[in-house]
């Protein structure tokens, strides 16, 4: 089994069809500031895209952050990053449910890489590492993901990666006077016994 903090390298092509070494791995309590940034940027860039708003996100310490990226919480809530040419260019993150009963759920969110890094298949080396790591945890048994209606890319990504939509939240989020619905989506990591 891998090591929360074992970081990964891939390549991803560049507009100029060159490559560049992507650096994936988990983030800590250093790389707070430059998650601030980039969660800032995608809150601000995508807001159909997220539940949180940048007015929120302002509004949390760069000192939170580090602590929350930080936090003891070992491998049930974490961040994944993908650094390239020394900067943050994506993240996801993920959380596992605690109760007894709910402990088989995962959840993916904040899921975003930078406008100008994006179609190099970034988002899917990290939404791979963080589905290999995921899976090594024996007693979960689905994760889950909400996607906006509408961001097609995204969520043809997720379909090539072994989600499947599963319901529909209508008007999950309000941006003024405007309703953004937000497809369910599920990967089943282990096979049902029942």
């Amino acid at each position: 089994m891998r090591s929360d903090n074992e970081i990964r390298t891939a390549t991803a092509q560049t507009a100029k069809r060159e490559t560049a070494e992507i650096e994936i791995r988990r983030l800590t309590e250093e790389d707070a500031q430059d998650f601030y940034r980039l969660r800032l940027e995608a809150l601000e860039r995508e807001p159909q895209a997220f539940s949180a708003s940048p007015e929120e996100h302002r509004a949390m310490t760069v000192d939170t952050i580090a602590r929350r990226l930080g936090s003891a919480s070992g491998d049930r809530n974490f961040v994944l990053g993908a650094i390239a040419e020394a900067r943050m260019v994506g993240m996801a993150g993920f959380y596992q449910e605690e109760g007894p009963k709910t402990r088989h759920k995962g959840h993916i969110w904040g899921v975003y890489v930078s406008e100008s890094w994006r179609r190099k298949g970034i988002a899917r080396v990290l939404l791979s590492e963080l589905i290999e790591r995921v899976r090594a945890k024996p007693e979960l048994e689905q994760l889950y993901l909400a996607v906006a209606v509408g961001q097609d890319s995204a969520k043809r990504l997720y379909e090539s990666l072994g989600f499947e939509v599963y319901g529909r939240e209508h008007h999950a989020i309000k941006i003024g006077n405007t309703y953004v619905d937000e497809d369910l989506m599920v990967l089943r990591l282990r096979r049902e016994t029942s």
